[in-house]
Parts: structure tokens; C-alpha cells; sequence
């Protein structure tokens, strides 16, 4: 019995230390901690760290917002409402009714007094963006925005409203300038200085669908695109989120500069799908300026009719390559015509720069001011030739000739062209009487009804010295002949290849 004892003793020791290995055990699962055999309430172990990254934070472009966002407003237009037109006696609108009916009984009192049924015109409200200029007021927008409105109000980002003024469009670029008389100075951004890259940062801040101080970002995607918005297309396309409502409003660079102003977006839907048209800050500034000091813009005027130098077109004037601009028609009057260019004359350079083609020399005279004297290169005869032209002012309208119809005699053909041809009523070229849809003609888009003019530099009157001369130019081994075409109230220039005869 003496002997068990022990054993017992130290079975029970060990049972009661598995006892208190177990309370440890629960004391930690249920979020205790046990000190001296005591649990303790709330005292939790020591945890794994949590997960932290260290690497380069995102790019931000807070400090730019911080900066410019004052500068950018909302733009609120209203417009009169149409006219409203009453209802006069036996002019009722509505459909004659059954005798009797219901219906009858209801617009019978229309019928009795029908000015209760006159509408009231309503006026319309349009939003737009903006962004100031000048710490005076001056307020840059689009002119399709402001375009037949009577009232302009501006709404600055803090919620601040005022009435502003317009000082003038500029329907060619799309862009207006409004003035905001207030005893107070702005906060105004300028236009950069530098040409955007594509691939550079933007950001886009303005009052998509009303919301106001809306800020995206993206990159510029593409530089001088054109949509077909005015003879001035020179657009920077963007992929930052542009909106209704974002029109008018400024695309920033890190420098908080802006490089061009919002117009316009390209989207199935009518929401933003990633492409954006910016106004480039380059020509938005000049316009500006121009509409501050005048409240419109004066351009120059070179008075031609233009078009591109095709590769056809190139290989019939000896051209070594496509640049430059093709003179269609020296406009009567213009100082081109009165400087000595002539239809058929290629403009390569102005000043000594080169012209890339039609829209580039547009430009090019366009920002030059009327009455300045510019050195004109061209091509004509083969060689290159240089004369000095005073530039006009560009009209509002040019006066264009109306098309003389054309006459029905007996056609001489022209099968090798897929065309054939007929003297004129006035003896001022030969008019195309058919045209085979298959043929090189149409390919180049030659109609029965256009009127030839020239073949190279010779005046055609009639079949046979139309025939002749391009007879003359194959036999003098060019690749393409140059024909002189009217076509309506437009004159232009299309080649026809002999490759193809």
C-alpha cells in the first residue's frame, strides 16, 4: 500500500499539469492570456506584420489640379425660345372627332377659345467650359457653345456666379472670348509656349454633362488631325475622358500650361470613348489675341483655289515629289493673280518654308497679316521661281462663277481615258458627255457635265487639240497628262496616267 502511493501521487501530478496546459491552451484561442495560472483578459499575442510594398508611388497630378482649377469655369448660355405661335379660329390642330364622343366634349373648349391652347416659348440653356486668360476676366470658350445665345453667365469653382459679355467669335477654329467685369482679380492660366509631343501627360478639367470641376487624364494620342470641322483642322487628339459639357475647357500640361482647349470628341454613342480633339494652344492663342483687340479675326488672303499634288499629278509637271500646293484657280482680284501666279503653278515654299501641301499653306497665309509682303516659291515649266506677294485680307465669302451646261453634239472619244468629249457653247473648253464607270476618268473622278479647260499649260476650245495634245505629251515621253477641270462652281486639276492606256 506504501508502495502505490508514490505512483498515485504522480499520476495525479500529471493530470494536473495536462489540466493546466489545457486552460493555457483555451486561454490563448479565446483571447486571453494566462500569468501565473490566471487568465487575463484582453491581452492578445504578437501578430505577423502587415503587407507593405515599397516601391515608386503612382504618378499624381494633384499638385497641377491644386493649381489651375480656380482658373477653369463652368459657362451657362440661354437662349430665346422660338416664337410661339397661337391658334387662330377654324385652324384647330387636332383631328375631327366622333359626334358625341367623349373626346369631342373634351377639346370642344379648345375649340371655343383656342388661345388656351397656346404653347409659351420657352428659352433654351446650354453648359458648357471655359477658362480664364487675364486676371481682368477674359474668358476663353468655343463658339459653338456661345453661338445665338443673348446671356453669358460664368461659374467659378467655388460656386460664384457672373454675368459676362461676349467680345467675339471665330466660327473657322471654333473659339470665343467672353469678359467678366467684377471689382476682384482672377486666378488665370496661359497658353504653352512649347509643341506637345504625342505621349505626353494631360489633363483635362472642365463641366462634363453639368457637373462642373471635373479633372481627367490621359495622354495626347495624335498631333495635327484632321475631322473635317473647318479649313483650319490642325487638331491635337487626346484619350483623357472629354464630354458634353467639356467643350471650351483647357487640357493642361504638368506645367499647369494649357496646350489645347477641348472641341470636340469622336464617339458612336455620345459619350466619351477615349478620343478627344483639342484646339492646339499655338493657334488658340493667336485667334484670342485677334478677338481681344477686334472681336474678330483677320487673316491673310493669297486668293487661289488649291488642291494636293497627287503622284499623277507630280509625274505631269516633273515633279520630283508630292509637296506643295497645286493653283487650281488664281481668283480675279486676289493678289496672286495680280503678282503673276497662274493656274497650274505649284506653291513649294513661302518665306523659304516649305509647304507641305494645301491646308499647310492655308495656315501659313492665314496667320500672316493682310497687306505683308511674302516671298512666294512655285514650280512652273519645269523649274522653280520666286515672286514677291502683298497679301489681301480674307473675304467673308468669295463670289464664284455659276457651271455653263453642257452642250449636246456628237461626242468625240476619248476610249483609251474612258471618256469622251464635245465642244462647249461658248467655246471655253470641251465638256465631258460620258464617262465609263470602269474607265480611268471615273477613277479620278471625272463626270459627264465637267468642263476641260486646259491640258498642260494650252487652252483646249475644242475635241481635235484636246486629242492632240495629249497625243503630243505621250509621244514626249511624260507619265501623266494634267487636265484643267471645272466641275460646277469648282475649278481643279486631275492627271491622267498613260501607264494606264
Amino acid at each position: 500500500m506504501s508502495e502505490e502511493t508514490p505512483n498515485t501521487q504522480s499520476n495525479g501530478g500529471s493530470k494536473a499539469r495536462s489540466r493546466a496546459m489545457l486552460g493555457t491552451a483555451l486561454a490563448l484561442v479565446l483571447g486571453g492570456a494566462m500569468i501565473g495560472g490566471v487568465v487575463v483578459e484582453g491581452q492578445t499575442p504578437a501578430l505577423a506584420d502587415p503587407v507593405q510594398v515599397h516601391g515608386v508611388e503612382p504618378l499624381s497630378f494633384a499638385d497641377v489640379v491644386e493649381k489651375v482649377r480656380p482658373a477653369v469655369v463652368s459657362v451657362r448660355v440661354k437662349s430665346a425660345g422660338r416664337e410661339a405661335v397661337g391658334v387662330e379660329e377654324g385652324q384647330f390642330p387636332f383631328f375631327d372627332l366622333p359626334p358625341g364622343s367623349p373626346m369631342e366634349k373634351f377639346f370642344e373648349q379648345f375649340r371655343k377659345d383656342p388661345r388656351s391652347f397656346r404653347r409659351e416659348s420657352r428659352p433654351s440653356i446650354a453648359l458648357g467650359s471655359g477658362f480664364f486668360v487675364s486676371d481682368d476676366g477674359y474668358v476663353v470658350t468655343n463658339n459653338h457653345v456661345v453661338k445665338d445665345a443673348q446671356t453669358f453667365t460664368v461659374i467659378l469653382d467655388d460656386g460664384t456666379e457672373y454675368d459676362a459679355k461676349l467680345i467675339g467669335t471665330d466660327e473657322k477654329t471654333d473659339l470665343a472670348l467672353l469678359k467678366v467685369d467684377a471689382d476682384k482679380t482672377f486666378t488665370y492660366v496661359k497658353f504653352a509656349e512649347q509643341e506637345s509631343r504625342v505621349g505626353d501627360w494631360v489633363v483635362a478639367v472642365g463641366n462634363p454633362f453639368g457637373l462642373g470641376g471635373t479633372v481627367t487624364a490621359g495622354i495626347i494620342s495624335a498631333n495635327g488631325r484632321q475631322i473635317g470641322a473647318g479649313p483650319y483642322d490642325d487638331f491635337i487628339q487626346i484619350d483623357a475622358a472629354v464630354n458634353r459639357g467639356n467643350s471650351g475647357g483647357p487640357a493642361f500640361n504638368f506645367k499647369g500650361e494649357v496646350i489645347g482647349i477641348n472641341t470636340a470628341i469622336f464617339s458612336p454613342s455620345g459619350g466619351n470613348v477615349g478620343i478627344a480633339f483639342a484646339i492646339p494652344a499655338r493657334m488658340a492663342e493667336r485667334v484670342v489675341a485677334s478677338l481681344k483687340d477686334g472681336g474678330s479675326v483677320v487673316r491673310g488672303w493669297l486668293g487661289v483655289q488649291i488642291q494636293p499634288v497627287t503622284q499623277e499629278i507630280a509625274d505631269s509637271l516633273s515633279l520630283k515629289d508630292t509637296k506643295g500646293a497645286l493653283v487650281a484657280e488664281a481668283q480675279a482680284g486676289g493678289p496672286a493673280l495680280a503678282a503673276g501666279l497662274k493656274e497650274g503653278d505649284a506653291i513649294l515654299a513661302v518665306n523659304g518654308n516649305p509647304v507641305d501641301g494645301p491646308r499647310d499653306l492655308a495656315m501659313r497665309i492665314a496667320d500672316i497679316a493682310p497687306g505683308t509682303s511674302v516671298k512666294v516659291t512655285y514650280w512652273r515649266d519645269g523649274g522653280t521661281h520666286d515672286v514677291d506677294v502683298k497679301l489681301g485680307t480674307l473675304p467673308d465669302e468669295q463670289q464664284q462663277a455659276s457651271a455653263e451646261q453642257p452642250s449636246q453634239v456628237e461626242p468625240s472619244a476619248l476610249e483609251d481615258f474612258g471618256m469622251a468629249i464635245a465642244p462647249s457653247d461658248d467655246s471655253q473648253g470641251v465638256i465631258i458627255t460620258d464617262v465609263d464607270p470602269n474607265g480611268q476618268a471615273a477613277e479620278r473622278g471625272l463626270q459627264p457635265g465637267d468642263t476641260i479647260l486646259s491640258i498642260g499649260d494650252t487652252t483646249v476650245s475644242d475635241p481635235a487639240t484636246v486629242e492632240k495634245k495629249m497625243a503630243d505629251a505621250k509621244a514626249g515621253g511624260l507619265k501623266a497628262v494634267l487636265l484643267r477641270v471645272k466641275s460646277g462652281e469648282r475649278t481643279s486639276f486631275v492627271a491622267l496616267s498613260f501607264a494606264r492606256t
